[in-house]
């Protein structure tokens, strides 16, 4: 009889393991890398994770919600993640689709505390074309559907261009929803970075923001079902060296149903001791050596 996803969920909570340093310039970090089948459960493993660390937080509702990063114990990373963005298509005028983003404080922090739109340009260009360029708005005013004024804030709404040279572009392009996950992911490892950069000073007296100082896990559910293998690669490679980066108690869990993913990210890890799954349907959660 295999194990239930809250179990499997504590099993991840209850693990205490280091990585071993092998030299003065690596940091002790501990992962758990967790390789699964589609169809097993893996989004649903990161809620229930979620769960356990926090349970007062009402995860039905937190991803639109405006919410003080300082309480927060996980930061994770799933399909339900992309329910921050949705797309105003603009049918009504025909004119340019946005993808708007909910009010959340993650992209507040990202954007308007941090300015790290470049970053996150720089990143989603990367993995999907140096051409196809994020535009994000100012503050502005418009009217709603009762003909009020109301304010719309800075960086909720993205549109998409795609340059193509001799000073030409074209505007208003709805992007692919392998792009749209890529951006969502971009914005993503952007905060992580900060994140990290942020928790690596030791002492909290010394640090940039205490946003973070309550922050204990961050969860990764399969960031690449839109890209190519040589993206794939890329960004296996830049996550692993990211997480490797990291001087804190920070817990890192990353689920993937993709092999190539698993083994590039084990190869990446591997100087290192690390805790490995493999969740099977219908098996017990098994732990590889």
């Amino acid at each position: 009889m295999g194990k239930s996803l809250n179990e499997i969920a504590q099993q991840l909570k209850d693990a205490k393991y280091k990585t071993k340093a092998k030299t003065a310039s690596e940091s002790d970090v501990m992962i758990q890398l967790v390789y699964a089948f589609n169809g097993t459960g893996k989004t649903r493993l990161s809620r229930e994770f979620k769960f356990l660390v926090d349970p007062k937080s009402n995860i039905e509702s937190e991803e639109i919600e405006e919410t003080s990063l300082a309480s927060k114990k996980i930061f994770y990373y799933s399909a339900f993640t992309e329910d921050l963005f949705y797309w105003d298509n603009d049918l009504e005028n025909d004119a340019a689709p946005k993808l708007k983003i909910h009010p959340n404080s993650f992209t507040e922090w990202v954007f308007n505390e941090q300015g790290q739109e470049p970053n996150v340009i720089s990143h989603f260009q990367n993995y999907t074309d140096e051409k196809l360029t994020p535009h994000f708005n100012h503050e502005y005013t418009t009217k709603n559907s009762e003909g009020k004024d109301i304010t719309i804030r800075a960086f909720s709404e993205v549109t998409f261009s795609y340059e193509r040279g001799n000073d030409e572009r074209s505007d208003n392009i709805k992007i692919s929803k392998g792009e749209e996950s890529c951006f969502v992911w971009s914005v993503f490892y952007s905060l992580l970075e900060q994140v990290i950069s942020v928790l690596n000073v030791p002492e909290e007296s010394d640090r940039e923001t205490n946003q973070f100082d309550s922050l204990e896990y961050v969860f990764i559910d399969d960031p690449v079902s839109s890209l190519d293998e040589n993206h794939l690669i890329e960004l296996a490679v830049n996550l692993a060296q990211l997480v490797k980066s990291s001087k804190s108690e920070l817990r890192f869990i990353i689920t993937t149903h993709n092999p190539l993913f698993y083994n590039v990210l084990h190869n990446e890890l591997k100087k290192g001791t690390f805790k490995k799954y493999f969740l099977k349907k219908d098996e017990k959660f098994e732990t590889k050596k």
